[in-house]
């Protein structure tokens, strides 16, 4: 979404032109719950003529992808699921989960403060994962989790 009315707050050599209190209502239109239900929430830069030269190609970000998913069906094969997404998160938190707690640390301190709800700690897991197959690693590390709290949060560093 737009970050206000006039989609120009916090955008490089843009005017914005809503008040404060418009910004604010403007990003709080989404409910706690609905947000919740948002794995990714990115900050995305416009696009512009001189932005466009990445090293990253649609074909090789395919091949990536493939990948991934071919490891995730692999480590899934003696589960009913064959993606990340389709894990529940009773199962992620079991007996069956293999995430070192030295590496989910981070956001189990995040659900203890009340930072996170339950759903978005088993999001933020399934993200770790998929971010792991990415990296070609067997098991999320601490900076997967991060990775993926940061992605779940939406916040600009």
């Amino acid at each position: 979404m737009n970050p206000c009315p006039c989609g120009e707050f916090g955008t490089r050599g843009g005017t914005c032109v809503c008040s404060p209190n418009a910004v604010r209502n403007y990003q709080h239109r989404l409910s706690g719950p609905l947000l919740d239900r948002i794995d990714i929430a990115l900050h995305m830069n416009r696009v512009t003529a001189s932005s466009g030269t990445g090293a990253l190609t649609s074909e090789r970000a395919r091949q990536r992808v493939v990948a991934a998913r071919a490891r995730a069906a692999e480590r899934l094969a003696a589960t009913p699921w064959r993606r990340n997404a389709d894990v529940p998160g009773t199962w992620l938190r079991g007996e069956g989960r293999r995430v070192p707690r030295a590496a989910t640390a981070a956001v189990d301190r995040a659900l203890e403060r009340g930072g996170i709800t339950l759903r978005a700690y088993d999001r933020i897991l399934r993200v770790a994962w998929t971010l792991a197959d990415l990296a070609e690693r067997e098991v999320p590390a601490a900076d997967d989790i991060g990775r993926a709290l940061y992605l779940k949060s939406g916040r600009e560093s």
